[in-house]
């Protein structure tokens, strides 16, 4: 028969085994989060600097078309406070924070459903 004390000794080590099992998913979802996170910020970054090539082409593009040195910039600028001004318009609107909130959920909840079905 079994004694008391291998008994204790079975199921200690059953128990630090499943909170080891458990760290290491912890960690591994932790570095996922925090890979996605980064990669997030490094395409916003990229899309900024498209984003700003693309309307100073466009800015000088309506300056030597319209001969002005200045009006290109000045439409540019105006498209800009006209997005501003929308978008804080629709700041409050449930759908607009729902549609960003899945977005987000999407790009950063795939890689944890993955991770997930990786391991079943």
């Amino acid at each position: 028969m079994l004694n008391i004390s291998e008994i204790t000794q079975t199921i200690k080590k059953l128990v630090e085994t499943r909170i080891n099992l458990i760290k290491q998913d912890i960690q591994e979802e932790i570095l996922t989060l925090t890979s996605r996170i980064f990669l997030l910020v490094v395409i916003g970054g990229l899309m900024l600097l498209v984003l700003l090539f693309l309307s100073l082409a466009l800015a000088f593009f309506l300056s030597s078309y319209l001969e002005s040195p200045f009006s290109g910039f000045l439409i540019v600028g105006l498209l800009f406070l006209l997005m501003i001004l929308i978008l804080y318009k629709v700041r409050d609107s449930k759908s607009f924070k729902q549609n960003i909130q899945n977005g987000l959920k999407n790009f950063i909840g795939s890689a944890t459903k993955k991770l997930n079905s990786d391991e079943e």
